[in-house]
């Protein structure tokens, strides 16, 4: 019943704000601390759900509920948590409720603050959903569910592009969803189950090696789109350089995930088979996308966009892990799923304080010298520079070292000469990422400001209150771990049976 409450809580709070204005929430003050108080009681279920795990029994499915929805077709209403999707339903809680604290203090420009609370709030139903559905129809509902929030996100208040912008997300995202759901059935009908468990159970069993390729390149391809796999990536930058911080936080922090959490609770126990024969394209994909990624950041003058771009090779090494379809490997990618949200969560909360302040994105207008007219927001910047880039220590540097070592030893099934190399250029990619971090910090926090500048206003409480958290995660995890391991490595072995 837990996650009953998790999704109710903001679903009745979205219902209420359609109450109208003169006598519900008034004013913007008010509905900001509802938005707050609403985002906070749902994190704190959530948090209630990691009390309330048996952590020494991650690989089965918890806090389930699991009701009859169609008996006709053998639909149900299955949700639940193991070691795989706890992590994200609880990072997806933590960012919203970080979102909406600041917007309290640094609302979107365009105001309709009331829809833009509201539609936080559905879009943090279908991101939770999404984490906790163990039916395959449940899970596609919820998955689609994002869609028009994220869109109406961008397209309300969004900057000069977004309407483009709007357009190319919604058009490749659903092109991605009919993939994916022809891909998903095709394995459903042949299994005859639509139980995302006992699909995993069997590991493919019963379901032709021809049926198994099909199902899973369909998959892939749906699931890379908001992975995002290239070459299917080139929504996201648009999309990232328009949306309001709010929305490029939760895109990267959570939307991203979605995909790469795919393609690991259903795609690769459901049709295994299909896994191998598709290992090799997901791994070269993959290694493309850190290598692009890399060189495009190199090229961009805009700040936002090539955080976007960083994202798109980040999440390659992410997808570089699922590749290699052993234990290490997914380990990895489930890694790097929650050290990317919570680093580049942190990279576009601080991207939009850097555009309040100076009035745009663009490196050459932003000009040098913020470590001394503004130390503390480049302070963080440059932590959150150094964290994106792999620095030991840190969350980011695990998930792309486990990816490289899962490559170097891949699933016996698979060709080793050919991983191996995608090992080496990975790491030529993960070379190329400290290139353009560093020449993000020497171009805007180092040298000299530019003459004539005005004075910078120094970070509100509100910035630091959505900073700090994941400052602090992002140090836990990267010095302990063991945080993330420790739940996801015996869900992963039970999830891939045979595999690796």
């Amino acid at each position: 019943m837990i996650f009953l409450l998790m999704m109710a809580i903001p679903a009745c709070a979205a219902l209420a704000l359609l109450v109208p204005k003169r006598r519900f929430l008034p004013d913007d003050a008010s509905l900001g601390r509802f938005g707050i108080l609403v985002s906070g009681a749902t994190l704190l279920v959530g948090l209630s759900a990691v009390t309330a795990f048996d952590f020494s029994d991650a690989s089965r499915a918890q806090l389930a509920v699991n009701r009859t929805w169609e008996p006709s077709i053998g639909l149900r209403f299955h949700l639940g948590v193991d070691g795989i999707s706890l992590p994200l339903v609880v990072l997806t809680a933590l960012l919203t409720f970080l979102c909406l604290l600041y917007t309290h203090r640094h609302p979107p420009a365009g105001g309709r603050l009331r829809l833009f609370t509201a539609l936080l709030l559905v879009l943090e139903i279908g991101m939770l959903g999404t984490f906790v559905a163990l039916d395959l129809i449940l899970f596609f509902v919820f998955f689609e569910v994002v869609l028009i929030p994220m869109f109406a996100v961008i397209l309300l208040w969004g900057g000069p592009g977004r309407r483009a912008a709007a357009t190319k997300f919604i058009l490749y995202t659903l092109l991605g969803s009919g993939l994916l759901l022809a891909g998903m059935l095709l394995i459903a009908v042949n299994a005859g189950t639509l139980d995302m468990t006992e699909l995993a159970r069997r590991h493919g069993a019963g379901v032709s090696h021809g049926v198994q390729v099909t199902g899973f390149l369909l998959m892939m391809l749906g699931f890379g789109v908001k992975a995002p796999m290239w070459p299917l990536h080139t929504w996201l930058p648009d999309a990232h350089t328009e949306a309001p911080t709010a929305g490029s936080v939760l895109l990267a922090g959570v939307l991203l995930k979605m995909g790469t959490y795919g393609l690991v609770r259903i795609a690769v126990p459901s049709a295994p088979d299909g896994a191998r024969s598709c290992a090799l394209a997901l791994g070269l994909l993959a290694v493309i996308g850190i290598v692009y990624g890399a060189l495009a950041c190199l090229a961009q003058t805009d700040l936002k966009r090539m955080i976007a771009y960083s994202s798109v090779g980040h999440m390659g090494f992410v997808l570089l892990g699922i590749a290699t379809l052993t234990p290490v490997g997914v380990n990895a990618a489930l890694f790097g799923n929650i050290a990317h949200g919570l680093i580049t969560g942190l990279l576009f909360f601080l991207a939009g304080s850097v555009k309040d302040r100076y009035g745009t994105g663009d490196l050459e207008r932003i000009g040098g010298g913020m470590l001394g007219a503004a130390p503390r927001l480049a302070s963080f910047l440059t932590f959150a520079s150094v964290a994106s880039l792999g620095l030991p220590g840190l969350a980011g540097f695990w998930g792309e070292m486990l990816a490289l070592l899962g490559a170097y030893r891949p699933d016996a099934g698979l060709s080793r000469p050919a991983f191996v190399t995608f090992m080496a250029v990975g790491g030529l990619g993960a070379v190329l990422t400290a290139a353009y971090f560093l020449r993000l910090l020497s171009k805007i926090t180092h040298g000299r400001p530019r003459e004539g500048a005005a004075a910078v206003v120094a970070p509100s409480v509100y910035e630091y209150a959505a900073w700090v958290p994941l400052v602090a995660l992002t140090l836990l995890v990267g010095v302990w771990p063991k945080t993330l391991l420790a739940v996801t490595s015996d869900p992963v072995r039970a999830l891939f049976g045979g595999l690796g």
